[in-house]
């Protein structure tokens, strides 16, 4: 009896556990992921397929189209390699008739022998010549493809041999062989015949010394013609080529008035070594259909396309249904979430008032517990005892459908017996079926908000009371709707109870003020339609307005605000400066009078040099007029004397009436107005009226004024004055010093400045060479009734800086010094180069702005 003995135990393959693994792997995955994974296994398979029929498309065709590029290399090497030796073969037989030439081991009529012999051997030579060292022509012999065939002779021969006025490529070639004593290969070019060709140059030396050439002509196409093979030829394109790209010869003629074909293969060679310019291209052309052309490559894919658009639509509807459910899940999750998180009480009730769900916040704000209140009917335990009559009515009135929309304010009653607000608002609740089913209850703790309500409206009476006592008026107006909105008790005293007095105080001007853009009218109903938020954020707007029904003057500040029910709204507050203009006007009649007594003084310490100035024309005219009535009765004047003489005398009389109209223009009597004007053109009226007291100080004057000066918005007159009165104080400085004359001038420079506190201004500034000024007079420099003239008035600076000021300009004063030594003083003042009239302001009080 046999006792079986058992089979050795194998251990599992690795593809056995391989297959476990997976099948482990794939029992972990939820259905949803399961599904997934077997719609994109086929997806992928197919791409995989598809690229891997690309990839092998993509690679036979690089692969053919290197072997073509082989080819087309292998076929120029042969072709370069055929002409190479021809040249190099030609060469060595040139060099040795040029070595038998130097010897003299030939004649003239022997060398002709060897080279009718040479040029029949070889058919791209055109001709073989014999130069001297002088370029003259010795011998030449052309082949027989040339027309003139034959030896030629002379200086004349139609052959392109070097010469200084002839063809430069043979003329190059030569003073090349010349210089480097080698054969030198021209450039190539074209003949008398038309053919492109080229020269070799063989030097001739003897003994050391150049005696001449032996040159070669080669034709280009002869060359390709008859070495380049054939079935180099039936294959290719080549072509011969200069350096910059020109075909000199090809195997191909293309058609006429069309356009060649770029090659796909290119591959260029120098025909020789040793300087030779010409490249031999040989151009092939892919014979191979692209990958785009294949039409067994556009199947595959076609295939592919659908069978990936089937599993796509099987992919997106299985993943239509996942996302389904995924968001049911989702939303019932977020809607328990809102309702466990909220902090607002939630309470379902059927059609009879039977609590149905309460979610946490409920709970939480009256202090029960979910089980104690649902399936409660009223009265329900957080009802407050002493108001279950008001509650059960407004339950009711709930259950009926007739709660009102903006909610009802409640009293609750928690656990613990306290009470607190709550408003409440109820909505139906409705099932799928469109049916309703009861109510939804959603109660807010306003507690809090009551209470801070309660304090707003004590304290929005505090504020009226406050508005209503102020001496200014107070007026809110609604810009869409044009309706007063509030106006304390001042507007009410002056205005009324409409808005006719807002919008009289937006858009009214003085009586004696340029009358407001059209636009100002509308300015409060043409912003109807503009977003709040910029017109809030704006400053306030500030204007001076005179109301006619009343006499009066206000300040008025406008800003636009939002009320208190989002509305657009604009905020007047007018104060009553009826007072205050009045003492303006009266200080700036006084001022524009102080003007007119300091031009005045100014003229009446210049009168000495006026007088002076006047004499002079007045003089000349004198002697003109007595020259010329002594003439006359001695009948000794000619006719164009008396009128060369009446000329000079009219000149003098203008003279003298220019000096005149230019004071009285200085010192009338005239209202400060504003204009555009140059700087240039006032400081010339300033210097020319103050050169007259200049010359009689014996004071120089020097004036730069800087090109192209921004323009300025002033009162000619008044600019005017301050130079003036300037230049006459340091030309008075000067001559009270006793200065020599080295240190007797002024200097006067108008420039552009740019600060940061005033912006672009133009700078004027006054600077002498005189004993400068003491502390203690700078200080008191600009007060009033202050002199340090025995005589002086004192009203002079204080003036000249009051209308610097009105212009919105600055004026300083400083000296100069050498060390420790003053040696001048330098008064300066600013003015904007943009001055625009302040709103709501007259002309007489322009001069007191500062």
């Amino acid at each position: 009896m046999q006792i079986p003995v058992p089979a050795p135990v194998r251990p599992a393959p690795a593809k056995g556990r391989l297959e476990r693994l997976l099948d482990r792997w794939w029992r972990r995955q939820s259905p949803a992921r399961q599904d997934r994974f077997a719609t994109l296994g086929p997806l992928v398979s197919v791409l995989l397929f598809l690229a891997a029929i690309i990839s092998a498309f993509w690679y036979l065709r690089n692969e053919e189209f290197e072997r073509e590029q082989e080819a087309v290399k292998r076929d120029a090497e042969i072709s370069q390699q055929q002409i190479r030796l021809r040249l190099i073969e030609n060469q060595e037989q040139l060099v040795r008739i040029a070595r038998e030439l130097v010897t003299r081991a030939i004649d003239k009529d022997e060398f002709l022998g060897q080279a009718a012999s040479f040029t029949r051997e070889r058919p791209e030579i055109n001709f073989l010549a014999w130069v001297s060292a002088d370029r003259r022509h010795r011998a030449s012999y052309a082949a027989s493809n040339l027309q003139g065939q034959g030896p030629e002779q002379g200086d004349d021969s139609p052959l392109a041999l070097p010469a200084a006025n002839g063809r430069p490529e043979p003329e190059a070639a030569f003073v090349v062989a010349r210089s480097q004593r080698q054969p030198a290969y021209s450039q190539p070019y074209l003949n008398d015949f038309g053919q492109s060709v080229f020269q070799i140059q063989v030097p001739l030396i003897d003994r050391s010394a150049f005696s001449g050439t032996l040159v070669a002509e080669y034709s280009v196409e002869s060359l390709l013609r008859y070495f380049v093979p054939a079935e180099v030829t039936n294959r290719h394109s080549v072509t011969l080529v200069d350096t910059r790209g020109n075909t000199l010869a090809s195997s191909v003629v293309p058609m006429p008035g069309l356009a060649r074909r770029p090659a796909s293969i290119v591959q260029e060679l120098p025909i020789a070594a040793g300087g030779n310019p010409i490249l031999l291209r040989t151009e092939g052309f892919r014979t191979s259909i692209g990958l785009i052309s294949n039409t067994l490559f556009w199947m595959v894919v076609a295939l592919s396309v659908l069978t990936l658009w089937m599993l796509l639509g099987t992919w997106r509807h299985m993943s239509r249904r996942l996302q389904m459910q995924s968001t049911l899940v989702s939303e019932t999750n977020f809607r328990r979430a809102m309702e466990n998180s909220m902090l607002t009480g939630m309470r379902a009730m059927d059609m009879e008032g039977r609590i149905t769900y309460v979610n946490p916040a409920f709970c939480a704000m009256t202090g029960f517990a979910e089980s104690e209140l649902i399936g409660c009917r009223a009265p329900y335990p957080h009802w407050p005892t002493d108001r279950r009559e008001e509650s059960n009515r407004l339950l009711q009135q709930e259950l009926q459908g007739r709660s009102p929309a903006g909610g009802v304010e409640v009293k609750i009653m928690r656990k613990n017996g306290s009470l607190f607000d709550a408003r409440m608002y109820s909505s139906p609740l409705i099932d799928a079926r469109g049916q309703q089913t009861g109510w939804m209850t959603s109660m807010t703790n306003i507690t809090e908000a009551k209470r801070v309500r309660d304090q707003l409206s004590a304290s929005h009476e505090r504020f009226t009371t406050v508005l209503e006592g102020l001496d200014a008026s107070v007026s809110v107006l609604s810009v869409q709707q044009n309706e007063l909105l509030f106006a304390n008790r001042s507007y009410r005293i002056w205005f009324g109870a409409d808005g006719g007095g807002h919008a009289l105080l937006a858009g009214g001007a003085a009586d004696d003020a340029p009358p407001p853009d059209s636009e100002l009218d509308d300015s409060i109903d043409s912003l109807g339609g503009l977003p709040t938020q910029e017109l809030t954020d704006a400053g306030a707007d500030t204007r001076e307005v005179y109301i006619e029904s009343l006499r009066k003057w206000f300040d008025v500040r406008a800003r636009y605000l939002q009320w208190t029910d989002g509305r657009l709204a604009q905020m007047l507050i007018a104060t009553d400066i009826t007072a205050r203009r009045s003492a303006e006007a009266l200080a700036a009649s006084q001022t524009e009078k102080a003007q007119v007594t300091s031009r005045l003084v100014t003229m009446g310490e210049m009168a000495s040099s006026v007088a002076h100035e006047l004499n002079q024309p007045l003089t000349a005219i004198t002697n003109y007029c007595n020259g010329m009535v002594s003439r006359v009765r001695a009948d000794v004047i000619e006719k164009d004397d008396l009128i060369a003489a009446l000329e000079k005398t009219a000149r003098q009389a203008e003279r003298a009436g220019q000096i005149i109209h230019r004071i009285r223009a200085f010192v009338k009597r005239s209202e400060p107005q504003r204009q555009p004007a140059q700087a240039r053109a006032i400081i010339d009226d300033a210097v020319e009226l103050a050169g007259i007291e200049l010359r009689r100080r014996n004071v120089s004057i020097h004036t730069y004024v800087a090109q192209r000066l921004p323009q300025l918005q002033v009162d000619p007159i008044l600019i005017e004055q301050v130079v003036l009165n300037l230049l006459k104080n340091s030309a008075e400085a000067i001559d009270s010093a006793g200065l020599p004359p080295a240190r007797r001038n002024i200097e006067l420079r108008v420039v552009p400045r740019h600060t940061e506190e005033e912006g672009v201004v133009v700078e004027f500034s006054v600077t002498d060479m005189g004993p400068g000024l003491k502390d203690e007079v700078i200080a008191r420099l600009y007060e009033a009734f202050f002199s340090t003239k025995a005589e002086g008035l004192g009203i002079g600076l204080s003036l000249c800086r009051s209308i610097v000021e009105s212009h919105r300009g600055r004026m300083r004063a400083q000296n100069l010094y050498n060390g420790n030594v003053a040696v001048g003083c330098r008064f300066s003042f600013t003015l904007p180069v943009e001055s625009p009239r302040p709103e709501g302001a007259t002309p007489s009080s322009l001069s007191l702005l500062s």
